[in-house]
C-alpha cells in the first residue's frame, strides 16, 4: 500500500511516500480500507518531534473514515470513522491506504455525513467532550468562554455547549465565518485583544464565566484566567506562542479558580470509540454538525497537505488516498 511516513523529525519536507506493506487481520484487529483521514495541528507537531512517544519511522496521522475490508465478519464492508491518542504515535496512523486496528476501535460511521466530514470529526470533537463537559463539567444554564472559538476545536466546543443548553461566548482574532457551526451559536463574539476580559465580564453581569475553555493558552493563558466567575473553570488544551506562563497568584486562589489541563492523547482508539458511538447519533440527528473541509490532498501532495495546516487553515484539510 502506499503510505505517508517520516523516518526523522523535522518540517513536512521530512515526509516520504513510501510502499508498505498492507496490514493483515488477526485475531482482535480489523484493517479499514482509508477513504479520507484529516491533518491535525498535532500530526504536524508528531512530524516535528514536538509530541512525547513517537518512536520513528512512523506513518502519522490521527483521524480517518473508510471501509472495513478484513476483520471480523460483522464488520466486513461497513463505513467506520474514529480517532486515538495511540494512533500515528506509538502505532501506524492513517496517512496510508490502510490502518490496522483493534476491532473494538471500530465505529460505524454517521451515515448523513460523507467521508470527508466523518473523518474530519474525531480530535475535535474528543478533547471538545473531554476538556468541557467530562473535565469541565458544564451543564445547563451556566456561560461558557471558548477562546479560539473559530478554530477545530474553538467550533467542536460551542456545538457541545450549545446542546448542553450553556450560553456560549466566543473570543477570537476575527468573528468567524458565517458557515461554521460556531458562527450561528455564538451568543456574542469578543474580539481576542487587550479588553476582552472586560468584556466578558460586561456581558455576565461583573460575574466571569462558569468555565473557559482555552484552545489557544501560552500567551492568552492570562487573560483566559481573568475571564473566569468565582469558582470558576478554566480548561487549558495548548501553549502557543509561550509554554511557560505567570500570574498572580493571590488573585487566583481569591477567585477558587479551578485550572484543568485536558489531553486527547491520554487515551487510545479503543477508549475515544465508546465516546465517537454516542455523538453519532447527534450527528445523525442534526444536533451537531461536521467541521467545513477546506482542502483535498492525495498521499503524493502529503508535505504541502501538512504544510497547510502548519501555515493555519480555517477549515479541515484533508487527505483523501
Amino acid at each position: 500500500m502506499k503510505a505517508v511516513q517520516f523516518a526523522g523529525f523535522g518540517p513536512p519536507d521530512v515526509l516520504e511516500l513510501i510502499d508498505a506493506p498492507t496490514p493483515k487481520a488477526t485475531d482482535g484487529n480489523a484493517v479499514v480500507q482509508i477513504s479520507a483521514a484529516a491533518i491535525n495541528p498535532s500530526d504536524v507537531k508528531n512530524v516535528a518531534g514536538q509530541m512525547e512517544g513517537t518512536v520513528v519511522p512512523r506513518i502519522p496521522g490521527r483521524d480517518f473514515a473508510g471501509i472495513v475490508v478484513d476483520g471480523p465478519d460483522n464488520w466486513v464492508g461497513v463505513e467506520v470513522f474514529g480517532t486515538g491518542g495511540d494512533i500515528g504515535f506509538t502505532r501506524d496512523g492513517s496517512h496510508a491506504e490502510a490502518l490496522l486496528l483493534p476491532a473494538e476501535a471500530l465505529v460505524r460511521k454517521p451515515a448523513n455525513l460523507s467521508f470527508e466530514q466523518a473523518a474530519s470529526i474525531g480530535v475535535n470533537f474528543v478533547v471538545a467532550w473531554l476538556g468541557a463537559i467530562e473535565y469541565g463539567g458544564l451543564h445547563s444554564g451556566e456561560t461558557v468562554v471558548i477562546i479560539g472559538v473559530g478554530g477545530g476545536v474553538g467550533g467542536a466546543v460551542a456545538q457541545i455547549a450549545a446542546a448542553h443548553g450553556a450560553i456560549v461566548l466566543g473570543v477570537d482574532r476575527r468573528q468567524p465565518l458565517q458557515a461554521t457551526p460556531a458562527a450561528r451559536l455564538l451568543s456574542s463574539y469578543i474580539p481576542s485583544n487587550d479588553g476582552a476580559p472586560d468584556e466578558v465580564r460586561r456581558l455576565t453581569a461583573g460575574k466571569g464565566a462558569d468555565l473557559v475553555f482555552d484552545t489557544v493558552g501560552g500567551l492568552l493563558f492570562e487573560a483566559a484566567l481573568s475571564m473566569a466567575a468565582p469558582r470558576g473553570r478554566v480548561v487549558e488544551i495548548a501553549s502557543t506562542g509561550k509554554r511557560r506562563v505567570e500570574f498572580d497568584l493571590t488573585d487566583f486562589y481569591h477567585n477558587e479558580t479551578r485550572l484543568i489541563g485536558a489531553d486527547s492523547r491520554k487515551r487510545d482508539a479503543i477508549a475515544w470509540a465508546r465516546l465517537l458511538a454516542n455523538l453519532t447519533d447527534g450527528f445523525e440527528r442534526g444536533r451537531y454538525t461536521a467541521p467545513i473541509i477546506n482542502a483535498h490532498y492525495p498521499l503524493a501532495r502529503a508535505k504541502e497537505a501538512y504544510a497547510a495546516v502548519e501555515r493555519g487553515s480555517e477549515g479541515r484539510i484533508v487527505l483523501t488516498p
